[in-house]
């Protein structure tokens, strides 16, 4: 009995570490891929895969909103009509942001504004847009602003996680230089996958945002830490992008990163702190 259980045990930790060699690989040799922009055609209309990416990510991001509205008892269908003020609403923001710290490169051909395909939006400027979208739609429908900020946040970034993949196809959103086996070629030069980088970072944030939604003492917690942790990410990985928005010599993604983590610590703190106050009363 002992001799089958040691070897349960030994084929499930080669079965992991099997697994694991096989992952590590994938992500090795994903310098070696070289995809195509464009993953096809109608009617002469080149359709990206940065588009498609993106719409992935927003799609699982409102399933997964609509679920959980589901699982908290409120009539799902309001996710939907959120969505579809809040999704354009951060395809605006993330252009304005990013075409407003890239101006000396749009001044000159405004038409240039509006061609989104090849990519030139900032997760920043979408974010922004989105939230004060998401405040005047729950306002308007007396809702909970913050209950409902906590059913976005693991959307959000699950839809972040999958978006960074169009960074890739269109060889953008990577860092310096490097040595590691998992750095991708881009001009030949292979540098850091930046955009892998903040991808599993999402991932991580993810996974934890799910099992701490469950546990949380106050509305808006959830929300808090996923700005303060995918800003931690952000701040780190931000260092090694070679191509970030500049604002008076510093970088823009790394100031706003810092304010976040300051201001959502700060009402983390205050949530956590009414909650216990009403709980004494």
């Amino acid at each position: 009995m002992l001799i089958q259980l040691d070897m349960l045990v030994q084929n499930t930790y080669n079965q992991e570490e099997t697994g694991t060699r096989m992952v590590f690989e994938a992500i090795c040799r994903l310098g070696e891929l070289r995809m195509d922009p464009v993953a096809f055609e109608i009617f002469g209309l080149s359709v990206r895969w940065y588009g498609i990416l993106l719409s992935s990510g927003i799609l699982a991001g409102v399933l997964l909103a609509y679920n959980e509205a589901k699982r908290k008892g409120y009539d799902p269908e309001y996710i939907i009509d959120l969505a579809l003020w809040a999704v354009p609403m951060a395809v605006i923001g993330a252009r304005l942001y990013y075409v407003i710290f890239e101006w000396k490169y749009y001044q000159g051909d405004l038409l240039k504004i509006i061609n989104i395909r090849e990519g030139g939006l900032a997760i920043h400027g979408a974010l922004i847009a989105a939230v004060l979208t998401g405040y005047v739609f729950t306002r308007v429908r007396k809702l909970s602003f913050w209950e409902n900020a906590d059913i976005a946040a693991p959307a959000i970034i699950i839809g972040q996680a999958i978006g960074r993949w169009g960074n890739f196809v269109n060889g953008e959103a990577h860092g310096g230089p490097t040595d590691l086996p998992w750095g991708i070629v881009v001009d030949g030069v292979k540098v850091h996958p930046a955009f892998l980088y903040e991808s599993l970072w999402n991932l991580v944030v993810f996974i934890f945002l799910m099992v701490y939604r469950r546990k949380k003492k106050a509305d808006g917690e959830v929300f808090c830490l996923y700005a303060i942790l995918y800003s931690i990410g952000r701040f780190w990985i931000e260092g090694l992008r070679t191509d970030s928005l500049m604002f008076m010599g510093m970088r823009t993604a790394q100031l706003v990163s810092i304010t976040t983590i300051i201001v959502f610590s700060v009402l983390f703190y205050l949530f956590r702190k009414r909650k216990k106050t009403e709980n004494t009363v």
